[in-house]
């Protein structure tokens, strides 16, 4: 990589702080126009103090990813912009989309100052910048344009295919009143239990440790369950609501249920798990107001489930199963057009 000309930020770009203005909630007026702060998109308004393509920089409460890189929003077109992000603007120095890859792979936590975490205007401009020729810029600006608009392109299939997910979730679970259907409670048709803490928790254990509102809570070398059954949180900030289906063993928590179909039913888990995934509000209207969260398992035992003939639950478990591959394949390159994206900036910005 030939040398490069280091510069500090605020010699190539334009800071547009002074500009700024920030308006309280309450004296807001809704609008189709986005109110940035520190981590993006606030709200909307009905005016704008901004019209063109902007970088902004977190200045103060949001300020730093994990990775100790800068938050930072590309904004275009007309926005409003509070006093909680610095606000730049391209000059005849540096490409803006150049600084914004660059920004990305440094670590800016040596200049974030106090509580809330803050960045402030002098340090922010004191940030030291490689700068190659204006076309150098151009080329890496393309090659990183190219594979953040794979990304998107992706992220927005996943979107979609979830929407069409939900969709035909929802409209095959709406079984009342169908052929062959019969009501009843979740207590006659499963055996609900609570799990307890593991000895260990281990970073590296082979068994997935389920509890609270989360699918997985850490890991273990022993299970208390086998898999194929459904989870619920008992208590937990968050968690009501959340259904999640095991496949594999794994060791149940004490802030979690384990529903399991009894021997005698004809209830397939994996139909259990959509079902409840379709339906659940129907765990939410028992949950407990006030304090933390909780919903206890005489009352989940409550929950009518409109229960099908099995070749009907196969059916409608093998639909959504295909949309759940389709989505788990677009999810998969997803992450490897991540990786690529990441592996071809650092190259791509690190200079000698």
């Amino acid at each position: 990589m030939s040398m490069v000309e280091w510069k500090k930020l605020g010699e190539v770009c334009e800071v547009l702080d002074s500009q700024r203005k920030p308006v309280s909630k309450g004296n807001r007026v809704h609008g189709e126009i986005p109110y940035y702060g520190a981590n993006g998109i606030q709200d909307y308004v009905n005016k704008y103090i901004f019209d063109g393509t902007f970088l902004l920089l977190g200045e103060d409460g949001s300020v730093i990813n994990k990775d100790n890189s800068p938050i930072l929003h590309w904004a275009t077109g007309k926005i409003w912009v509070n006093n909680h992000a610095h606000i730049l603007q391209e000059n005849s120095e540096a490409k803006l989309r150049y600084l914004y890859y660059y920004l990305q792979c440094i670590d800016v936590s040596d200049i974030v100052r106090g509580m809330p975490p803050k960045i402030n205007q002098a340090n922010m401009c004191n940030i030291l910048i490689p700068i190659p020729s204006l076309s150098e810029q151009e080329r890496i600006v393309g090659i990183l344009d190219t594979f953040t608009a794979a990304i998107d392109n992706l992220k927005a299939q996943i979107a979609q295919r979830r929407k069409q997910y939900e969709y035909y979730r929802d409209q095959l679970l709406d079984l009342e009143g169908k052929e062959g259907v019969v009501m009843k409670t979740l207590g006659e048709l499963c055996l609900i239990k609570t799990g307890c803490k593991p000895l260990e928790i281990k970073e590296n254990g082979l068994l997935k440790y389920i509890n609270a509102g989360t699918s997985e809570s850490g890991y273990v070398d022993k299970s208390n369950c086998d898999g194929d059954v459904v989870t619920t949180p008992s208590r937990g900030q968050g968690g009501i609501g959340f259904v999640a289906y095991q496949f594999e063993a794994f060791w149940l928590g004490p802030l979690c249920y384990q529903i399991r179909p009894n021997e005698q039913e004809r209830l397939s888990s994996k139909f259990l798990y959509n079902y409840l995934s379709s339906h659940n509000e129907e765990i939410l209207k028992y949950k407990s107001e006030g304090g933390t969260p909780a919903i206890n398992a005489l009352d989940l035992k409550k929950i009518i489930i409109h229960l099908p003939p099995l070749e009907d639950q196969r059916r409608i478990v093998g639909i959504l199963d295909t949309f759940e591959a389709s989505i788990t394949n677009l999810e998969s390159q997803l992450k490897a057009r991540e990786q690529q994206y990441e592996y071809y900036r650092n190259k791509l910005l690190t200079f000698e």
